[in-house]
């Protein structure tokens, strides 16, 4: 095993979902790693992407002297930490010269290399390249890596919009990288919002680029949302896995004397709830903050929790983080509180639902079930 190998090797997802079906790095991994090799020295980097850290940690063990890293998911940025405590704790080389950033200017001012984990939105993909062309070094080169099945040649085009120059690696392991090189300084157009007309008025979404269904309201959300007014009266409610905000600020138009606590693992989903709290001028009633889960919520707490669950990790269709977040609100509800839930109908959380308490289904069609859990 060469050195990366045996880093590698040692990668955990945890605190992420760990299963032996899920991996904490890939072949786009090593192979934006070694496109970066072929620049010289790589220097001071920023890591934009990393899942689980190994982006960071294999540029620290090829010798770049700083890592300024940005990881939307608070899980994966834990990840990152344990995994170089990790491998410090081992005997390895001291692995540890990285600081985590938001998407913001600081995380790129300056910068001359950019490695990039190619997330699957293309609208997360637009504001990174905003953001690294508007703010990095004019001799910046980004180097954006994926697997070969969830790229497209609207990647090169959307890069295209922010940097001159855009050219493809050959592909190696179905993975392949994009380069991209001499800025356009196009400025910064995020977060972006759109009004929807809803039966009991209007409500404009605001999102960041990474944030799930973008300035939409996915059909789960509209599901749920359209049983607002069957739940149960609460002083103080939470929306978990609140990607946007939609169903915490909805509930907050409607109920004036709520407030509502809107966590979500993602920092652009937070970032959004916000926005659309503000756009929605609800703000002042709506506390959004980034956890893994119901962290720091007490248990018995809670009389209302409205969830819409992800079923995906990553690419790959997956119960795990749907299951936890149900048995987190099952640990969070007060007696007598009600947890309202939207899934697909398909990936039957009912067994998970009932261990919460009595589970009620309240609407089903072939796509989407509705339920009513209360403890």
């Amino acid at each position: 095993m060469t050195d990366r190998d045996a880093l590698f090797a040692g990668l955990r997802r945890w605190p992420d979902v760990e299963d032996s079906t899920l991996q904490a790095h890939d072949a786009s991994d090593e192979l934006i790693l070694d496109e970066a090799a072929k620049l010289g020295p790589l220097g001071e980097v920023v890591v934009i992407g990393d899942r689980h850290g190994a982006l960071t940690l294999g540029a620290l063990a090829a010798g770049a002297t700083r890592v300024r890293v940005h990881q939307d998911s608070i899980v994966g940025e834990r990840a990152l930490d344990a995994n170089a405590e990790r491998t410090t704790n081992d005997g390895s080389a001291q692995l540890t010269a990285f600081a985590h950033h938001g998407l913001d200017a600081s995380l790129v001012d300056g910068a001359r290399l950019v490695l990039l984990q190619l997330p699957r939105a293309l609208d997360a993909l637009d504001e990174i390249a905003e953001l690294v062309a508007t703010h990095a070094a004019d001799d910046v080169v980004l180097i954006a890596g994926g697997r070969v099945k969830h790229m497209s040649m609207s990647m090169n085009a959307l890069l295209g919009r922010s940097f001159k120059h855009v050219r493809a690696s050959l592909g190696r392991r179905k993975s392949r990288v994009l380069h991209a090189e001499r800025p356009l300084r196009p400025g910064i157009s995020w977060p972006r919002g759109r009004t929807h007309r809803l039966d009991r008025g209007s409500l404009t979404v605001v999102a960041h680029g990474a944030a799930f269904a973008g300035t939409s309201i996915d059909i789960g959300a509209q599901t749920l949302l359209a049983h607002l007014g069957e739940m149960p009266d609460a002083s103080h409610a939470i929306d978990l896995a609140c990607g946007t905000g939609v169903l915490g600020v909805a509930l907050a138009q409607g109920r004036p004397n709520v407030q509502v606590l809107a966590t979500d693992a993602s920092a652009a989903a937070i970032a959004s709830t916000r926005a659309t709290a503000v756009a929605n001028g609800v703000a002042d009633r709506i506390e959004a903050r980034q956890a893994d889960g119901l962290e720091g919520v007490p248990d018995g707490s809670a009389g209302l929790i409205l969830l819409n669950p992800p079923f995906h990790i990553g690419a790959a269709v997956h119960t795990g983080i749907a299951e936890r977040l149900i048995a987190d609100a099952g640990r969070a509800l007060a007696p007598g509180g009600e947890l309202w839930c939207v899934w697909n109908s398909h990936l039957g959380y009912r067994a998970a639902l009932d261990a919460v308490g009595r589970t009620r289904q309240v609407s089903r069609n072939p796509k989407f079930t509705v339920t009513a859990t209360r403890r």
